[in-house]
């Protein structure tokens, strides 16, 4: 049987990714992921292609896209209609695609002083959504070159910078930004800030609220809202299980045996069923169940199916072979 995880049943869909067409070592890595609201399931990988979307049964419905630096995906609805938000790590593109790959919207680095001497190299997006009381700006992490986060307005005209001074201290990669609506039309924008094991916190307008973490987290790359809390993907093998005030409920598949300050260090374990290899990115579906994709190459979907009665499942698994 495939292994129970707390409330959850782990299962895998790697076997149903089509070949991936990247030379080198990143090929086909699992970078971004989101649960669309019927059911399906949107991946992002270094690869061509490199959007796949599945339907609710789990089968490829489309591929489209050549990113080979795949990173950052979010997800966002404007009229009743759904569209991705991209980032290449490589190229430095930051993309607003229909979800056939249409390109809707283009944002190119801001004339901004830090890259006088830094690199742009965007790594997420999150939308500031009206269909939550936003306006529809953008947030852009560049967690891989000047390490700052840059807010537009919808209109991609530069508003503001961030590099973690007016908050808990200067951003060390700050990987990803995620909008998260707190009721009553209030929205708050959680920084991964992952070279400082932990999350900064900021209202829309960019004012610092708090941060927490870094006395738990090893490495977040991300942050997903649950129905009654978040799952913070860890790059370092496990996926961190958060309450609503962000401490730690639980881990799920933490894998102790990395010795992560190798070099290439996700490719050189094999993949094991139940636990983590290098998870970059979680999504939360409708019906809680949580899909984690990883950053090895090749990559890897993992779904941890929510169990409609943990207790049951339990001793049924006691019971079986």
């Amino acid at each position: 049987m495939e292994p129970l995880l707390a409330n959850y049943r782990w299962s895998e869909t790697t076997p149903g990714l089509p070949p991936y067409d990247l030379p080198g070592d990143g090929a086909g890595r699992t970078h971004g992921v989101a649960c669309l609201p019927d059911g399906g399931l949107v991946v992002f990988r270094q690869s061509a292609p490199s959007v796949l979307r599945f339907d609710a049964a789990g089968r490829l419905a489309d591929s489209w896209g050549d990113h080979f630096g795949a990173h950052g995906l979010c997800l966002v609805e404007e009229g009743g209609r759904m569209f991705l938000w991209l980032t290449d790590q490589f190229t430095g593109a930051v993309e607003k695609r229909t979800l056939g790959g249409e390109l809707v919207q283009q944002i190119p680095p801001p004339a901004h002083p830090v890259y006088e001497t830094a690199k742009f190299v965007p790594t997420w997006v999150a939308v500031d959504e009206e269909r939550f009381g936003g306006d529809g700006s953008l947030w852009l992490a560049d967690g891989y070159g000047a390490q700052v986060v840059h807010i537009f307005d919808r209109d991609g005209k530069h508003r503001l910078t961030l590099d973690g001074t007016s908050g808990a201290g200067r951003f060390s990669c700050p990987h990803a930004v995620d909008c998260m609506p707190c009721g009553e039309g209030s929205r708050q924008f959680y920084i991964a800030d992952r070279g400082n094991r932990r999350f900064q916190v900021y209202t829309p307008a960019g004012e610092f609220v708090r941060s927490f973490g870094d006395d738990f987290l090893t490495s977040p790359c991300c942050i997903a809202q649950s129905s009654d809390g978040f799952v913070v993907p860890e790059l370092f093998g496990s996926l961190a299980i958060l309450n609503s005030d962000g401490s730690l409920r639980d881990r799920l598949g933490e894998n102790t045996t990395l010795q992560t300050d190798q070099p290439g260090w996700a490719n050189r374990y094999p993949l094991e069923t139940g636990k983590f290899n290098s998870p970059h990115a979680a999504a939360v579906s409708t019906s809680g169940d949580i899909y984690v994709v990883e950053w090895r190459v090749g990559g890897r979907i993992v779904h941890l199916k929510q169990l409609e009665d943990p207790e049951f499942e339990k001793q049924l698994k006691g019971l079986l072979p």
